[in-house]
């Protein structure tokens, strides 16, 4: 049974064809799969235009989210019975209880539709469910806890039942902050089905459209030949250089990345080709699966997909997502670069300086499956670019993929389209079933306010200290990525602490507006009522600590206007994205952190090391989970003039160098102590830019070190 989103990914076929041939199961999945990719096609780029229109009555059920978010939970709910056994043995295997199995399925498919169909005939009843709903509502929140189960786990369907029956029981019991008034049976059913948070809400209106066309996409361009051709391209690029094996992870994974944004697929196919090549290099085994694993996380990271996360963030903070996009650029280049650097230096350190001899060539690569890869990325890219939503973008570069096909030796002909229809539905199966499910958890956070009351803790545990709420996060978040996906580790936690982290980064920004003395005239009346001693600084400047005082005494419900009225509307903005996107890239780090990282534990099966030594060696690879976040928070890389983010961009670049030299200890050389420490300090002065004169001098100090790290190597060999 799978326990991630990525491991899914891998277990149904995300790089094979989907249909089994003459196994019925597997026909039955190609069908329904082809089945499914239409509906949402229609769905997402045909429905409400005058070209095709199907009977009223149908185009009246889909117009609403409702209607179409039901059929996508009923058809990835029945794809999932097919797809995933409820347990193992020779029971499950039995013809009688896969029968059953698939009759349970469609019962849980039916009641999602049925309860839809009845929606207006419930509200005509004063909101009142009859005995049918209730059967029904009861199967469908059954049969969501059970799908998941399969899918993810027991962790998610633990959370389901805790919070459904925190808000119904046992929460009025409870004493404190978190104490909730018990509700009825009948409001908690009927909100989970009906709210705008609820199985069927917002999160799975985000499944079922950008999600699905996206992993649609990645399907096609997998099905087309774009993961060999990444592959390839990788060892044409990277192949000669120093370490060049270990680079080729790197650069494939990264690409690998921006089809499927999922880091357990990245490992299991791109690892496959690269462990063993760098292990044949000279690389330590269980270096090079750490390097593999670390890469593919980085996956989940890469633009234009970045997984499902950007899209929850798009509609969460209500961003456009080609702006999420744009701004995750170049942090997913540092994040890859500091593994880049990584493996440059353990190849100075092991030796490692065999290089590639049969890379391809570029016009072979091309008509190879080049084309299908970059022509359609190119179009998605301009269509964001021009303004087109994502799921329009997404098919037209579908149609992008079969037309760039023909330009070369494997032309996509119909049953390779409906293969990849088949695979692009059989790997959205576990994603479907998740966010519609975890829809549930996140209704009884906004029908409760426990999300209001956690982001209140965390700012009160952290003080005035974005660090620790920082800390706070990661920690949180590596607890929950034991036993959640992440995207919706990233649910969970954005939906709680995103407000608290938003809080302290637009704080920062309004004390430093109050040492400016720049106080709006609407925000003085409450800065006075606030605090009346500081009434006579305000308009002129004021120290940090007058600052930083006056803002702790504003009551937490009255800074928002504060700061609406004194920091510009694009600054909070970004102050929002960056809160989300460090709580994004946090989620990340339980696919690396022991004690549960299984996108390490995917290498090492792979490598044969050890699975625990290689999630450590991957946790310090991955180190620019931790560091990149902190640009985010305290310096203008998201949302910065241009010339500020690349400026921030090109001494962090510097800075992951330096830290990763002070790491290892080695650099073209080794590195003494003295210097380790050296390169440390430098390293953090050059990632978290204070002062150009003071970036320019720790860049000095750096280049000097490597200077003469270079002329030792040089020594060395001479020697």
């Amino acid at each position: 049974m799978a326990s991630t989103e990525e491991e899914s990914a891998t277990d149904t076929g995300i790089h094979g064809p989907t249909w089994s041939g003459s196994n019925v199961t597997g026909k039955a999945v190609f069908v329904i799969g082809v089945a499914l990719a239409l509906v949402h096609i229609y769905f997402n780029i045909v429905s409400g235009q005058t070209v095709v229109r199907l009977p009223a009555a149908i185009e009246t059920f889909i117009g609403s989210g409702l209607g179409r978010n039901a059929i996508h939970f009923a058809g990835f709910a029945l794809l999932c019975a097919l797809i995933y056994p409820a347990f193992d043995g020779e029971l499950a295997k039995s013809r009688a209880f896969k029968i059953l199995d698939v009759g349970f399925g469609l019962i849980v498919a039916f009641s999602a539709l049925y309860l839809i169909a009845v929606e207006d005939a419930i509200y005509a009843r004063g909101v009142r469910l009859n005995t049918l709903d209730w059967i029904a509502g009861g199967i469908l929140i059954l049969g969501a806890l059970e799908y998941t189960r399969r899918t993810t786990g027991m962790v998610i369907p633990i959370l389901i039942l805790l919070a459904l029956t925190y808000v119904g029981w046992w929460g009025q019991h409870i004493t404190g902050v978190f104490r909730f008034g018990g509700l009825t049976t009948e409001t908690i059913l009927f909100r989970s089905i009906y709210g705008d948070d609820g199985i069927f809400g917002n999160i799975a209106t985000i499944s079922s459209s950008f999600v699905f066309m996206f992993i649609l996409l990645g399907a096609f361009l997998l099905h087309s030949g774009g993961g060999a051709f990444v592959i390839d391209l990788a060892r044409s690029v990277a192949g000669r250089l120093t370490g060049g094996p270990g680079l080729v992870a790197v650069l494939a994974s990264g690409l690998t990345g921006t089809i499927s944004g999922s880091a357990v697929a990245n490992t299991a196919s791109t690892g496959v080709i690269t462990i063993p090549l760098m292990k044949r290099a000279g690389f330590p085994a269980k270096f090079a699966a750490a390097v593999e694993a670390s890469a593919s996380t980085g996956g989940q990271l890469m633009p234009p997909i970045m997984g499902a996360g950007a899209f929850v963030m798009a509609s969460y903070t209500q961003i456009p997502y080609t702006t999420i996009v744009a701004v995750s650029v170049l942090p997913a280049i540092l994040y890859f670069a500091s593994i880049a650097f990584y493996v440059r230096i353990e190849a100075k350190k092991q030796g490692v300086l065999a290089v590639e001899d049969d890379v391809p060539g570029f016009m072979d690569l091309m008509l190879g499956g080049g084309l299908p890869f970059l022509i359609p990325i190119g179009v998605l890219i301009a269509l964001l670019i021009y303004g087109y939503t994502p799921t329009y973008a997404s098919g037209i570069a579908i149609v992008a993929v079969v037309a760039a096909s023909w330009l070369t030796r494997k032309p996509m002909g119909a049953m390779a389209i409906l293969e990849a229809m088949a695979l692009g539905s059989r790997n959205m199966v576990m994603t479907a079933v998740l966010l519609c499910s975890v829809g549930l958890i996140v209704n009884v956070i906004a029908m409760s306010g426990v999300g209001n009351t956690f982001s209140l803790m965390i700012t009160q545990w952290a003080g005035d200290s974005l660090l620790i709420a920082i800390v706070l996060i990661a920690l949180a978040s590596l607890v929950l990525g034991m036993g959640l996906p992440v995207t919706a580790a990233y649910i969970v936690l954005g939906t709680l602490s995103a407000p608290a982290l938003f809080e302290l980064i637009a704080n920062r920004e309004l004390v430093e507006a109050l040492i400016a003395g720049n106080v709006a005239d609407e925000a003085k009346a409450i800065l006075m009522l606030a605090s009346p001693e500081a009434a006579a600084q305000l308009g002129t400047a004021m120290t940090a600590e007058a600052a930083r005082d006056l803002v702790g005494s504003v009551p937490s419900d009255l800074l928002g206007p504060v700061r609406e009225a004194m920091i510009p509307t694009a600054t909070l903005t970004f102050a929002m994205l960056s809160a989300h996107l460090i709580i994004f890239w946090l989620s990340q780090d339980s696919n690396v952190t022991p004690p549960v990282c299984l996108t390490a534990f995917t290498a090492a099966a792979i490598a044969g090391t050890p699975p625990m030594a290689t999630g450590l060696t991957s946790w310090k690879i991955a180190k620019g989970l931790y560091l990149v976040p902190l640009l985010f928070a305290y310096t203008p890389f998201i949302g910065g003039e241009i010339s500020e983010v690349l400026r921030i961009f090109l001494f962090a670049l510097a800075g992951l160098y330096a830290f990763s030299g002070a790491m290892q200890g080695h650099l073209e050389a080794p590195v003494s102590w003295p210097l380790r420490v050296a390169l440390g300090v430098c390293g953090a002065l050059l990632l978290i830019p204070l002062d150009l004169y003071l970036d320019l001098a720790a860049l000095a100090a750096f280049a000097g070190i490597l200077f003469f790290n270079v002329r030792s190597q040089k020594d060395l060999s001479a020697a």
